[in-house]
């Protein structure tokens, strides 16, 4: 088990140099093509040529590349002539950037001159919260109704999870998000706060419509859940089917056979084999989830990764997508590794070595 962390943990330096070049070409691409952001800050006024420039050397738009479209700005001309191995080139904005990232831990900053290192770390936690969330009421809801629905199948159970699970397939998260938001955070939330008897933490923590500060959990609830309906649907519809297919297979007949309790036929060797597919899927799932906070974090204004990625992307700050991007990418790749030493928990059969 040590060697084949240790061999997924080296997997990660390809991955995230493969994840930062692409970031880097296309914001790279977007500059190129779009012109210089720094004119952004200044909406519809035209700054002094002198100031322009300054803040352009500042913030590392000034690199020749980007006025050449379609350069992926790897190399320069080297200012002593020789350059890299006799080659008259030397590193270019990409490597200095890696040079940064890798060194360092240095996104750079933003147009408002705000170390992007500093705004990821501080929008980080609320994602991370929403994350949570969404991941325990997929596991935990989405697990007990698939259960419920493979063990009964053809009852009302059954079919109230198929319909429900469809309805939540079906309807986009940012329908999801606002419809919950007006009627359970805004209509049926100032019903709660208008009676006395209810404890402020439901009615402007959990019920409020929007991110509160005093409740950090409790305002993230509702969000969390929304951003877990989707998932939520796919994983009881997979376990619904696992345990399906494995209530009729061998070995639980075998067990049966052995006259063990029906118990722990199910909880044990039913269960257990079936939940499998499902870690599989809820490992690929967060994936998803970080992307869908974008539209959640944005829908409930909270100033998470998702809200900080939707601002950068429409006001142009590559530095800022590169830095959230990236982090949402190791964040991804931990998760999955801990799901691959979680299959060895649930089955002693596979063996990682």
């Amino acid at each position: 088990m040590g060697r084949y962390v240790i061999r997924r943990l080296l997997q990660f330096i390809p991955t995230v140099l493969g994840t930062m070049f692409l970031l880097h070409y296309l914001t790279s691409l977007a500059v190129q093509f779009s012109g210089n952001p720094v004119r952004a800050l200044f909406g519809d006024r035209t700054p002094p040529e002198s100031v322009l420039n300054a803040l352009t050397e500042r913030l590392g738009y000034d690199d020749p590349c980007l006025d050449r479209k379609g350069d992926p700005c790897l190399w320069r001309a080297a200012e002593n002539g020789s350059g890299w191995l006799g080659t008259g080139l030397e590193p270019g904005l990409f490597f200095d950037r890696l040079e940064g990232i890798f060194l360092h831990f240095d996104f750079g900053v933003n147009l408002r001159q705000y170390e992007v290192t500093d705004l990821v770390a501080d929008a980080m936690p609320f994602t991370v919260k929403i994350v949570v969330i969404a991941i325990l009421f997929e596991a935990v809801v989405g697990i007990i109704a698939g259960v419920l629905a493979g063990l009964r199948s053809g009852s009302f159970t059954d079919y109230l999870v198929k319909i429900s699970t469809v309805f939540m397939i079906s309807v986009p998260i940012f329908v999801l998000g606002v419809l919950i938001r007006e009627f359970i955070g805004v209509k049926f939330g100032n019903i709660l706060r208008d009676q006395t008897w209810v404890p402020d933490v439901l009615a402007n923590g959990v019920f409020s419509p929007g991110y509160k500060p005093d409740y950090p959990w409790a305002s993230l609830v509702i969000p969390g859940l929304v951003l877990g309906a989707t998932a939520l649907a796919t994983t009881a519809r997979l376990t619904r089917t696992s345990i399906m297919e494995n209530i009729r297979a061998d070995f639980v007949r075998t067990a049966k056979a052995k006259g063990l309790k029906n118990k722990r036929v199910i909880g044990v060797h039913t269960l257990r084999n079936s939940l499998i597919p499902v870690v599989t899927l809820i490992g690929v799932d967060i994936g998803g989830l970080l992307g869908g906070a974008v539209i959640t974090e944005t829908i409930f204004n909270v100033p998470g990764i998702g809200r900080l990625a939707a601002f950068a992307a429409r006001t142009g700050e590559s530095s800022v997508v590169v830095g959230v991007v990236t982090m949402l990418a190791l964040v991804f790749m931990i998760a999955n590794l801990l799901v691959d030493i979680l299959y060895a928990v649930l089955d002693p059969r596979i063996r990682y070595e």
